[in-house]
């Protein structure tokens, strides 16, 4: 089953479920996030597509690496389209991811924004990724825009703080009809491993792997955990007793005096 266990988004195929935001790349971080991550997915803000003179991302990402702009620097519908609009015209496909936020100091995504520029993008045939707290009434709206899939945040952007709305982004799992991507937040392994347990598409991930003591051992835990969790959620998780126990082997044959 796992060999053809395929992320389909927008039509589009993946064997990776690990994508690497680049908000805070370096040349290195791109590099381990390919080789060792496994990453076939990689976002990034067209304003930061060439921040040194002699430098340029687009330059260090694989052909065959997907690209998935972002908006990142949006603060309304208006300027987020703008955006996905010359990321097209500079050649980076048709993905979009939508980030959308007004406010700058916990960095949270305007959800109703983000709804009116999935729905103008997903019409001019984007391949739309919104970025979103998980609200499921946001979520069915974002669906019904045409979004091709939903990427909710587990906490604030760059935190590392873990699955903190776990019990939100379960419920777009079981409710939502789409892939459900965790974004932002997710700091370890074993909190990737575990949103994949609950069902999740995708995980994405930049902050724990670009600020880690050793990077590519780093993606590579990462591609592990992502692989291991999704394993585990289509075998089909065990039972959980919450009162009492239930022996291993049978309450037979013991020694006796």
């Amino acid at each position: 089953m796992i060999n053809n266990d395929k992320l389909i988004i927008g039509g589009h195929e993946f064997n990776s479920r690990f994508i690497l935001g680049s908000g805070k790349y370096s040349m290195k971080l791109i590099d381990a996030a390919v080789k060792d991550a496994g990453a076939e997915m990689i976002t990034l803000a067209i304003r930061r597509a060439n921040t040194k003179e002699h430098e340029n991302i687009l330059d260090y990402i694989p052909k065959g690496v997907t690209l998935i702009p972002n908006t990142s620097g949006a603060r309304n519908a208006k300027e987020a389209v703008r955006i996905a609009r010359l990321a097209r015209e500079l050649g980076c496909g048709d993905f979009i991811k939508i980030e959308i936020m007004r406010d700058t100091k916990y960095l949270l995504p305007d959800n109703q924004e983000t709804i009116k520029a999935t729905q103008i993008l997903a019409k001019e045939g984007f391949v739309v990724l919104p970025y979103m707290y998980p609200d499921l009434n946001v979520a069915r709206d974002l669906a019904a825009a045409g979004a091709a899939a939903i990427m909710p945040l587990a906490s604030p952007i760059g935190s590392n703080k873990g699955l903190s709305t776990k019990d939100f982004i379960q419920i777009l799992i079981d409710e939502i009809d789409l892939p459900i991507i965790v974004d932002a937040g997710i700091g370890k392994p074993s909190e990737a491993c575990a949103a994949m347990e609950m069902g999740a598409s995708a995980i994405m991930a930049n902050t724990a792997i670009a600020t880690a003591g050793d990077l590519p051992l780093m993606a590579s835990a990462f591609n592990q955990a992502v692989e291991a969790g999704r394993k585990a959620y289509l075998s089909g998780l065990g039972r959980v007793i919450n009162r009492g126990a239930s022996a291993s082997d049978p309450l037979t044959g013991f020694l006796r005096d």
